[in-house]
């Protein structure tokens, strides 16, 4: 059935309903939809059950919506990593190579290039560079941070491997996620620096879209186990209707005088 008309017809998939939530969490990542928006949206997808409740969900999204998802008959293989487009290589000297704090702070997030080496300073003052969403201009790159009463933070995707090199006097680097092995294709992200009367922290968290995604499982789950116990409550009141029908249908009635 591959006829237009009769396409929004047809009843949706979950591979579907899951497609469209991921559109959302790009626009919400994006800034295209506040998180009131994105909830209410993502609720009508779950409970979308053809092409057609899905195609006006995302209609005002850019690229999207225009049609609706194509139908096939055939398994579709499943998504591979995506490392491979994150590290761009070539010549990119990345979105930024250096940052400052002095007696304030700096942010480095969301979908920036890390170069092959960021050099970052700290005093009185702290930093944050965040890799959950970045591409990365190399498979290795190094960050070297100088930490002086102040601090700086790490925060990395898993899958990807860290080492840490950095001295700290009245200081000190942060070796907790050293050793945990990378992913194939993933990147290796290096820490070095100095660390004086400061600390430089490197933490694993996963990116935002997939603590979202890890979210809605979680509502969906408790939405189906509650209609499961709905169901299982109707069930059970129909049985016992059917087993113990009212009282006046059951006694004869007496003979009028």
């Amino acid at each position: 059935m591959t006829d237009d008309a009769a396409a929004p017809d047809l009843r949706a998939s979950d591979a579907d309903r899951e497609r469209v939530a991921e559109i959302l969490r790009d626009a919400l990542t994006e800034g295209r939809l506040d998180m009131e928006e994105f909830e209410e949206r993502l609720e009508a997808t779950y409970k979308a059950r053809t092409y057609g409740d899905l195609t006006p969900i995302t209609r005002d999204l850019p690229d999207h919506g225009a049609s609706v998802p194509a139908v096939s008959l055939t398994k579709q293989p499943e998504r591979s990593g995506t490392w491979r487009d994150r590290i761009v290589g070539g010549d990119d000297p990345g979105t930024s190579s250096w940052a400052v704090a002095v007696m304030s702070g700096f942010q480095r997030k969301g979908r920036w290039t890390a170069p092959r080496r960021f050099n970052c300073f700290a005093f009185w003052g702290g930093g944050e560079i965040d890799l959950r969403e970045a591409y990365f201009a190399d498979r290795e790159i190094v960050i070297n941070a100088v930490a002086v009463m102040g601090g700086v933070e790490v925060i990395v995707p898993p899958g990807v491997e860290v080492v840490v090199r950095g001295i700290g006097v009245m200081g000190g680097f942060d070796h907790r996620e050293e050793g945990v092995p990378g992913e194939p294709g993933a990147p290796r992200v290096i820490v070095t620096g100095f660390a004086f009367w400061g600390g430089v922290g490197v933490d694993r968290k996963l990116p935002r879209a997939e603590k979202q995604r890890l979210r809605e499982e979680r509502r969906r789950e408790k939405l189906e186990r509650r209609q499961e116990r709905r169901r299982e409550l109707e069930g059970s009141r129909r049985d016992h209707l059917n087993l113990h029908p009212r009282q006046e249908e059951r006694e004869p009635r007496g003979r009028e005088e």
